[in-house]
């Protein structure tokens, strides 16, 4: 039997409850529950496990691979990928995942089309539109409007795939900002095209966060993350089609991103194995406050968009949402965005008791959490991108502290200021530099951008918000046959979000060659192969004086919660040059000629002068913050 149609019937059998009958349309599935989350949950756990069961009776039969007229059949719509000369790969665009979620699917859980068996071939060449957008609270930002009609994917697959492990990105940008059309073709070619990549999109601001009472009662909060979720489920039934075999995913994602891939870690209580996933990397997790469905909070941004588009005074304020304009929906999504504090977006990932049942540190923390194994880390500079760039003085912190963390009593502002001891003073004219993170100064007094308490500042949102999470990651991620590691992206200036040119390119000015090959490789041997060892000569790099030295990245050590260790990826040498940063400073960059590797294994919990102290203290105040 041929292995298109091989997988055809196996992808039949298995999705049969997934795809809606065409006489019914996408609302066909019949709740199992009366909450809505729940029955989604229900149904993509039913599912999945069909499939998984079925993809295990016919292992030994069954072959993944492409059709020569790089044509899929996703039962429900058909789609023809194209051949990209330049780099060699076969592209698949804007693939629909799951139906508009417009009108009265607003607010609803997303659902795969209607089967179609007759529907013509699509030319999948163009990206899907990217959804409805907001910047974070900083002045002067613009509206953005986008469509709502957003729930889309991409496929990047090396020619004559087969059977190949798949990586899956899952954008960031705050749960705000972002689309999936980063391209995959770097990363893929730089490690012999062993892998495919899927990237996705998913509902973002009020539409995929939105939450109170009423939507729980009558939609799904937490919309954008079951998007994911099918997003994933979509994966696994469909990649087989595209040379991708669906026992071996990666799931990926940087800030929002990041903290995505830790929710589907957390995912029903960490009960679902590896039904979704089976390892996953997370760079600079994510984690903002995560109040309960039903919060003062989030009740109160709900309130402020029924208002902010003329819903406030009638009988049934979630039916008159699902039926505004969308640019009016869109625009009160900005406005109430930009009325948050400093560097903040309006809506959040909440505690659902569905898909997300408990906060993200006390799950972390009891260790129950999905799939395999873990590849996590932060870059030196997670913050300033993040925090006002006006705090001269320690009145100025304290009264920083005291708006960010609303909740925190001025004794529990208090113990930050001690946790984090700093009595400089900010002063714009230096000095300014990296530090060693190991000895001299550390990165609660000092950095390339920021001195004083600007930088006391900065370091504090960065462990809270990003660095601290993805230690709590790695630690959640050993034992019970689950391996993390753990890296730090240092390259000068390593500023939110820098490292992902480093992975996925186009190399940036200040990262020289040898850097992003080995980044690339981290990546795709940890894809490939469960571990993200490099060899020396990857580590070291060609311009090494010794390319085959010892490396300890070659070995990188498994992530060990009393005494961790992990990797720190930096380089040496080149020629300095100034660049501006977003929030209004100069920073030292250096560039070719003259970049080397500095790569090094260094000990995690010492790091930046008792990191892994820190990371314990504000574990103890995530009740309070909450996170």
């Amino acid at each position: 039997m041929a292995p298109a149609r091989t997988w055809l019937a196996v992808l039949s059998a298995a999705a049969a409850l997934f795809i809606a009958p065409a006489s019914t349309g996408p609302t066909a599935m019949v709740p199992r529950s009366e909450d809505l989350a729940l029955s989604f949950i229900d149904e993509l756990v039913a599912n999945l496990t069909e499939a998984a069961e079925t993809e295990n009776n016919q292992k030994r039969s069954l072959t993944c691979s492409q059709d020569s007229s790089r044509t899929v059949n996703l039962l429900y719509g058909k789609y023809q990928g194209y051949y990209d000369e330049e780099t060699d790969l076969n592209i698949w665009k804007g693939i629909r995942y799951a139906v508009p979620p417009t009108g009265d699917r607003r607010w609803q859980p997303p659902s795969m089309p209607a089967l179609n068996l007759a529907a013509p071939v699509t030319q999948a060449t163009e990206f899907g539109s990217a959804c409805p957008q907001n910047f974070p609270s900083v002045p002067g930002v613009p509206f953005i409007p986008g469509n709502e009609d957003c729930l889309f994917l991409n496929v990047f697959a090396p020619p004559n795939a087969k059977n190949l492990p798949v990586v899956v990105w899952i954008h960031g940008g705050g749960y705000g900002l972002g689309d999936g059309t980063q391209d995959m073709s770097a990363i893929i070619n730089e490690n012999g095209k062993e892998f495919i990549a899927v990237t996705i999109q998913y509902r973002l601001n009020v539409f995929g966060f939105l939450s109170s009472s009423e939507v729980k009662t009558k939609g799904a909060v937490n919309a954008g993350i079951l998007d994911q979720a099918l997003a994933l489920a979509w994966v696994k039934l469909f990649i087989c089609q595209f040379g991708g075999d669906p026992t071996r995913v990666t799931i990926s994602g940087e800030s929002a991103g990041g903290s995505s891939v830790m929710y589907h870690g957390l995912a029903v209580g960490g009960s679902l194995g590896t039904l979704l996933f089976n390892n996953a990397i997370a760079a600079s997790p994510y984690l903002p406050f995560q109040y309960a469905y039903d919060a003062d909070y989030v009740t109160s941004q709900y309130d402020a968009l029924a208002e902010g588009v003329g819903c406030a005074a009638e009988a049934d304020v979630f039916g008159c949402l699902q039926a505004a304009d969308s640019v009016a929906l869109q625009q009160a999504s900005h406005d109430i965005t930009q009325s948050q504090l400093y560097g903040l977006w309006a809506f959040y990932p909440v505690t659902d008791n569905a898909y997300i049942k408990s906060r993200a540190a006390d799950q972390l923390s009891k260790k129950k959490v999905n799939g395999k194994n873990m590849l996590v880390g932060n870059v030196a500079n997670e913050g300033p991108l993040f925090v006002p760039p006006t705090i001269t003085n320690e009145a100025d912190l304290t009264a920083w502290l005291a708006g960010y963390f609303p909740n925190l009593s001025a004794a529990q502002i208090q113990s930050i200021l001690d946790a984090n001891p700093n009595d400089a003073p900010t002063n714009p004219s230096g000095p300014r530099f990296e530090t060693d993170g190991l000895d001299g100064a550390t990165a609660v007094e000092v950095s390339g951008d920021a001195n004083g308490q600007q930088q006391r500042a900065n370091n504090i949102l960065a462990e809270q918000t990003f660095v601290c999470p993805s230690y709590w990651m790695a630690d959640a991620w050993t034992g019970s046959g689950r391996k993390a590691w753990h890296f730090q992206y240092s390259v000068p200036f390593s500023s939110h979000g820098a490292d992902v040119a480093a992975y996925f390119g186009p190399t940036p000015q200040n990262l020289g060659d040898d850097m992003a090959v080995a980044f690339k490789r981290i990546w795709g041997n940890f894809i490939t192969g469960n571990n993200p060892s490099i060899a020396n000569e990857i580590a070291n790099g060609a311009a090494a004086s010794d390319p085959t030295a010892e490396n300890g990245a070659s070995a990188w050590p498994v992530w060990a919660p009393a005494s961790p260790q992990q990797v720190n990826l930096n380089q040496t040498g080149g020629v300095a040059f100034q660049a501006a940063t977003q929030w209004g400073t100069t920073v030292t960059q250096f560039a070719n000629p003259g970049l080397q590797n500095a790569i090094t294994v260094v000990p995690a919990d010492e790091w930046e002068g008792g990191r892994g102290a820190r990371c314990a203290f504000w574990k103890g105040l995530t009740p309070s913050i909450p996170a």
